[in-house]
């Protein structure tokens, strides 16, 4: 046979559950190594992530992110005004028309979809639309009807389940979808809401809390700790909490709500102190459930921890040698680029390709409010507490020429190095666009550079990107005191 014809002969047979992130990747990979491979989805390709969560979202965020550039534009100069009848200008005002906003991000979730279906059948790839679960170690069946009395039963060498994570809700705060809503209802609202409520501090609750207040919504942002974002950098969380109340955002720490109600023309928050907010909607940003219950899982052997999620190691394999799973449904790490990475990895794992089993510290993250947080690698908190021997550098933007004349006040870059050998071990960037800022840095970690090495590229001036020289170069004694 000839070797491009045996390259290219479908022999290994592999089954996708779920069309996210992570099982779009799997399906491309899987078909681009000369698998033969079916992927089931029950929603659309590109699963939640595309359709109700990460597209939408951040949509819906460039939208604020735009207004706050207008309403911002008078400090640099720009003035905006319509002359009234005797010729004086006039007041501006900026308005949201939400039910237009809406449209335009659906639209482009939907066609977002429509493109990842379209790269995965130029690949070969057989989509089918419906519920799936595991029928056996080496099958998926599928209910391809409504009523479910119709079905298609795929078998494969691989199994790669990929089926997301669902909004966690609460008894006491059941969603109506009116409301009292999950992120994944925000879209159907046709006007901006009067007073916004968000329940839960983490990221999903900052991200939509920064949002609308951006739009111009009254929000309360009602968290159970003593700081927004629990977890992410102190340093980081202060500027982000500075920024909310200095907007008129009312934040409510250590204030744990009991339940949700809706009345005549609202909601009311109950706390557990007893105190009562109303407003017009409330969110519930309180954490996500993998949607592994009722997919054949447990029936196979694959191991599940106490939360529903399912056990993975480093190339996303679980405790069944051919069943590999990725994304939020996992225990790793919920983050859809790393949903897609785990994609890959799965892939090259089982069809023998080359494979380097991902690592935590070195996966970058970013929260999208305004200013963003994106973070990569260990945490001034891991060297507080000994985990990383090294030293943290801070360097606030205020100091930075371009940031000046951007009319930037907050953020900062931290970088963390190593002591002795001033190898970048991680950092903190708060900032407009931190999310495109952060990957020179994310470069540092995964190729093991050090501060002098970082230091010695030359950045563009004027830039953003120049305080990360600058604070490599303020680093210099960390590298050469060992």
């Amino acid at each position: 046979m000839d070797p491009m014809t045996l390259m290219f002969e479908r022999s290994q047979r592999v089954a996708v559950l779920g069309g996210g992130p992570g099982g779009y990747e799997a399906a491309l990979a899987a078909a681009q190594l000369g698998a033969e491979v079916t992927l089931v989805e029950r929603v659309g390709v590109g699963g939640s992530a595309v359709l109700t969560d990460v597209v939408p979202s951040k949509s819906l965020i460039a939208t604020a992110d735009a207004a706050v550039a207008i309403s911002e534009a008078t400090d640099l100069g720009v003035q905006f005004y319509a002359k009234g009848a005797e010729g004086k200008p006039l007041k501006p005002q900026i308005a949201i028309n939400l039910a237009a906003v809406n449209k335009r991000l659906m639209a482009l979730a939907g066609q977002q979809s429509e493109d990842m279906r379209t790269t995965l059948l130029d690949a070969g790839v057989t989509i089918l639309s419906g519920h799936g679960r595991l029928d056996g170690p080496n099958a998926i069946v599928v209910s391809t009807s409504e009523d479910g009395t119709d079905f298609d039963r795929v078998e494969a060498d691989t199994l790669i389940v990929a089926v997301g994570a669902s909004p966690r809700e609460l008894d006491s705060a059941k969603p109506d979808g009116e409301r009292i809503l999950t992120w994944t209802q925000l879209y159907d609202m046709k006007t901006l809401p009067e007073h916004l409520i968000v329940v839960g501090s983490g990221v999903t609750g900052a991200e939509f809390a920064s949002a609308y207040m951006n739009l111009g919504a009254k929000v309360t942002l009602i968290s159970s700790r003593d700081q927004v974002l629990p977890g992410e950098d102190q340093d980081a969380a202060h500027v982000l909490e500075k920024v909310f109340k200095r907007g008129g955002m009312t934040v409510l720490s250590k204030s744990r709500a009991d339940k949700v109600e809706r009345t005549a023309d609202g909601v009311t928050v109950t706390l557990s102190d007893g105190r009562t907010v109303e407003g017009s909607h409330c969110l519930m940003a309180v954490g996500s459930i993998p949607n592994t219950a009722g997919i054949g899982l447990e029936d196979v052997g694959v191991e599940l921890t106490d939360s529903g999620h399912v056990r993975v190691n480093r190339v996303a394999r679980t405790s069944v040698s051919n069943i590999y799973a990725v994304g939020d449904c996992t225990n790793f790490f919920p983050l859809a680029s790393v949903a897609s990475m785990q994609g890959r990895t799965a892939v090259f794992h089982a069809l023998g390709d080359i494979v380097i089993p991902l690592e935590k510290l070195k996966i970058t993250a970013n929260i999208f409010t305004a200013p963003e947080i994106a973070t990569i690698g260990f945490s001034e908190k891991d060297i507080e507490d000994g985990v990383a021997d090294g030293i943290a550098y801070k360097l606030p933007l205020a100091a930075n020429p371009r940031a000046k004349m951007q009319g930037i006040r907050d953020g900062f870059v931290k970088i963390l190095a190593r002591k002795g050998s001033g190898t970048v071990i991680g950092a903190v960037i708060v900032a407009p666009r931190a999310s495109e800022l952060i990957y020179p840095l994310a470069i540092a970690v995964e190729r093991r550079l050090n501060v002098d090495q970082v230091s010695r590229v030359f950045a563009a001036y004027p830039s953003i990107t120049s305080s990360i020289t600058d604070a490599t170069r303020a680093m210099h004694q960390v590298y050469i005191a060992g």
